[in-house]
């Protein structure tokens, strides 16, 4: 058969009659209950103009200090199709009565169009890099046609803008859900509607507003709520709250697979060693089969965390082999594991220092996850800057001070501590020797991000130095950052 016979027999699918635009005049409308003014058609969708680019639709969304609207004129400026709005306006838009509510509906409306598997993440730690896991293991086996959440976009507004954003030919979408307080998981959750619902792990984030552990786990476990019929939840098995997180979801109906360490883990770590160039090679038992894979991204709570992708990809009826290549090529994401290789003067010679960007969140379990990476990392000395872990509320001045056994045992050669909340940190370090051979660890305790980066620079950052950045994102370390690696924040 010759390359134009094949053509011609290539097999229809009902997709075909799909549109390839992302949404037009009409279904906004329809969706929205607005009324749409001129013909247009949209290829995304946002709700920061600065965000914009050709072919967009821009939400004109009202916040306690913002109005969107005020930013109408540079969204057309900078290529939008059309907005929506809450007053008429120059150029194609949709009039509704509220734009927000607007947002939600288009939302709903992307939803139920979608013939796809939806999986919905969530979970005090590492639940951004799960999603890109899980993302790039389902895109790589639809050949292109899996959809995600971008960046952090998990809350009341990240979430809807996000299923907008879905086309509807994808065959997966893979949805971040997170929360401060109780009740907002359970909304999001309703709204995605996932198949696939995973908890990466249950940790003290957030427990200022939530008071203990259990109770985050109650928030998290939110997120089998939404479930559809015959989901599955998928919940970390070494985990103190197990049983309640499997408990949670059974009472939605949710079929449960666990994964970690512990003997009854469904997807069950067998071994794991270190992989050469960092990372790690682990084999696991997923029950009727072992799977051996490498994962790019190094440190103990990736092992966790790829188990976690596994479980998710099988659920969700993807295939094992791309989410084994896709955690072999994943790399850290910018504020969340990035590495980057700077110039460094003297040290060892090799006129370049390892920088690790963790500035965009951190918790007791993540800054103990983080620095024992660090410790793990070669290194001529190991430098951290370590900015505030917030929402911990009165628990905060213990979680902080407790962080000098994990810095210890990383054997940290310079600290530089930031913000307010690390004065009990401080006060510990300048109790006793903790360091190598028992000697003090030498630190600095600075109370901007913008006086760290002094210090860091009287310091001086030489060859061979391996530096570890992280902090809760309000901290501001991400400008510390971008000063080392010379490029935009």
């Amino acid at each position: 058969m010759n390359a134009f016979a094949r053509i011609l027999e290539w097999p229809v699918l009902p997709d075909d009659a799909r549109p390839l635009a992302l949404w037009d005049a009409v279904e906004i409308a329809r969706a929205t209950g607005g009324v749409a003014v001129g013909e247009f058609q949209v290829a995304g969708a946002d709700i920061d103009s600065r965000d914009v680019i050709d072919g967009d639709l821009f939400f004109a969304l009202k916040g306690e200090a913002m109005d969107g609207h005020r930013f109408v004129d540079t969204a057309f400026a900078k290529g939008a199709a059309a907005v929506v709005v809450d007053r008429p306006v120059e150029g194609p838009h949709v009039l509704v009565n509220d734009t927000s509510s607007a947002l939600e509906l288009l939302a709903k409306a992307a939803r139920n169009r979608a013939d796809a598997t939806i999986i919905g993440v969530t979970g005090s730690v590492g639940k951004t890099g799960v999603k890109e896991a899980i993302f790039a293991a389902l895109d790589r086996a639809s050949r292109g046609r899996a959809h995600r959440s971008v960046k952090s976009y998990n809350n009341h507004v990240g979430v809807p803008l996000s299923l907008v954003r879905m086309p509807a030919r994808s065959k997966y979408g893979v949805f971040e859900m997170g929360m401060n307080h109780k009740g907002e998981i359970a909304a999001l959750t309703r709204l995605v509607r996932p198949h696939v619902a995973v908890v990466t792990t249950i940790a003290p984030a957030h427990i200022e507003m939530l008071g203990s552990e259990a109770a985050i786990a109650d928030a998290k476990a939110e997120i089998f709520e939404g479930l559809e019929p015959g989901g599955v939840a998928i919940i970390p098995a070494d985990s103190p709250h197990f049983a309640r997180l499997r408990d949670a979801a059974q009472r939605c109906g949710a079929a449960v697979v666990s994964f970690g360490r512990t003997a009854h883990a469904d997807v069950r770590l067998l071994d794991a060693v270190s992989a050469p160039g960092g990372g790690s090679l682990v084999t696991a038992d997923l029950g009727d089969r072992r799977v051996c894979y490498t994962v790019a991204a190094p440190g103990d709570h990736w092992i966790a965390n790829s188990l976690a992708v596994m479980a998710a990809v099988r659920a969700a009826g993807g295939d094992l082999g791309a989410a084994g290549l896709a955690l072999a090529e994943l790399q850290g994401l910018k504020g969340r594991g990035a590495r980057s290789e700077v110039a460094a003067p003297r040290g060892d010679g090799s006129g370049t220092a390892l920088v690790i960007d963790e500035s965009y969140n951190a918790n007791p379990a993540s800054m103990r996850a983080t620095l024992a990476q660090l410790g793990a990392t070669p290194a001529r000395r190991r430098i951290a800057v370590l900015g505030a872990m917030k929402e911990l509320g009165e628990h905060g001045p213990a979680y902080h001070a407790a962080l000098i056994e994990p810095i210890a045992a990383a054997g940290i050669d310079r600290l530089f501590l930031v913000g307010d909340e690390m004065q009990a940190l401080a006060d510990e370090l300048g109790k006793a020797p903790r360091g190598a051979l028992g000697k003090p660890i030498p630190f600095a305790h600075c109370t901007s991000a913008a006086a760290a980066l002094e210090a860091l620079a009287r310091f001086g950052v030489e060859g061979g130095d391996a530096l570890l950045v992280k902090g809760s994102n309000s901290v501001g370390l991400g400008a510390v950052v971008a000063a080392l690696v010379k490029q935009e924040g």
